[in-house]
C-alpha cells in the first residue's frame, strides 16, 4: 500500500461485548486512525435485547451480521467474526483491522492478523484481559473516548430574541486533573523509552518516543492520564525537558524533541 494513502480499515464489532451507547464516538475515534471501508457488527439479532442497536447502526452505516446462539452458554459470535476476518484478510482490500470487543477470545485473531502484516487496533472497556491488549498494535479504552455534549438551545426573552448566555468560569482542563494519574511506572517507562531512541546528546524526537512507547504498551494513550496530547503529558513530567526545532526538511512547522534533565 502506498504510504501516502490513508489506511483502509475493516471494523468488526462484537455486539455482545461492546457498549451501544458509545458506538457513535467509537466510530469517530476509528476515523482518526484510517478509513473504515468495511463495517460489520455480529450478534443474535433475533434476541429481544438487541432492538436498541437499530438506530445506532443505521446512523453509522454498520452492517449487522446475524449469528444464532446455537447452544446456551456458548458464544458463536466469536467464530463468525473470526471467519469473516480471515476472509477479509485474504481479499486484500484493507490494510488494518479494528476489533471492538472486551473479549480475550480474539487474542489469537489479533496475533494472526499482525503476522499477516495487518495493523490491528483494539477498542474495549478497561475490563479487557491483558493478553488481548498485548496482541494489538494499539488498544484504546472506550472509557476515554469522551462524548461531546449537545449544545443547549438558547432561551428567548420577552422580545422573542435569544438571550445571551451568562459568562461562566472556564472549565478545568483535563491536563490539570490528569497529573495525579501519572504513576511512577508510566514516568519510568517514558524515561526508559526516551533513553532508547535518544541521540548522543540525549535528545529524542517525540514522534519516535510515542511510537516506541505504544509498541511497548499497546494500551498507552495520554488520555488515560487526563491529557489530550502526549506533549501535554510530557510537560507535566519534571524529569523531562522539551525543545522545539524548525523542520528543515519539510520547511514547515516545528519538531518536538525531549531529553531527560
Amino acid at each position: 500500500m502506498n504510504v501516502h494513502e490513508e489506511l483502509r480499515l475493516a471494523v468488526l464489532i462484537d455486539a455482545d461485548n461492546a457498549p451501544r451507547s458509545q458506538l457513535k464516538f467509537i466510530m469517530e475515534e476509528i476515523a482518526v486512525h484510517g478509513t473504515p471501508t468495511i463495517k460489520r457488527i455480529y450478534g443474535d439479532w433475533t434476541a429481544a435485547n438487541m432492538d436498541s442497536w437499530k438506530e445506532p447502526l443505521l446512523h453509522n452505516a454498520i452492517t449487522p451480521i446475524q449469528q444464532y446462539s446455537y447452544t446456551r452458554g456458548k458464544n458463536s459470535t466469536d467464530s463468525a467474526m473470526i471467519i469473516d476476518a480471515m476472509d477479509i484478510l485474504y481479499s486484500g482490500r484493507v490494510g488494518g483491522f479494528c476489533i471492538v470487543s472486551s473479549d480475550s477470545d480474539f487474542t489469537r485473531l489479533a496475533t494472526r492478523l499482525r503476522e499477516a502484516g495487518m495493523k490491528v487496533i483494539g477498542l474495549g472497556e478497561r475490563k479487557t484481559p491483558s493478553p488481548f491488549i498485548a496482541a494489538c498494535d494499539k488498544f484504546i479504552y472506550i472509557e476515554i473516548i469522551r462524548a461531546v455534549k449537545p449544545k443547549a438551545t438558547p432561551k428567548k426573552n420577552g422580545n422573542g430574541k435569544a438571550e445571551q448566555p451568562k459568562p461562566v468560569a472556564a472549565p478545568v482542563e483535563p491536563e490539570s486533573a490528569g497529573a495525579p494519574h501519572l504513576t511512577r511506572d508510566i514516568i519510568d517507562a517514558l524515561i526508559a523509552t526516551i533513553e532508547d531512541v535518544a541521540d548522543e546528546d540525549g535528545w529524542a524526537y517525540l514522534g519516535e518516543v510515542g511510537t516506541l512507547l505504544m509498541k511497548k504498551q499497546p494500551d498507552f494513550d495520554s488520555r488515560n492520564y487526563g491529557y489530550k496530547k502526549l506533549t501535554q503529558l510530557i510537560q507535566a513530567v519534571d524529569e523531562v525537558e522539551m525543545e522545539y526545532r524548525d523542520n528543515l526538511i519539510a520547511n514547515n512547522g516545528q519538531l518536538i524533541y525531549v531529553r531527560i534533565r
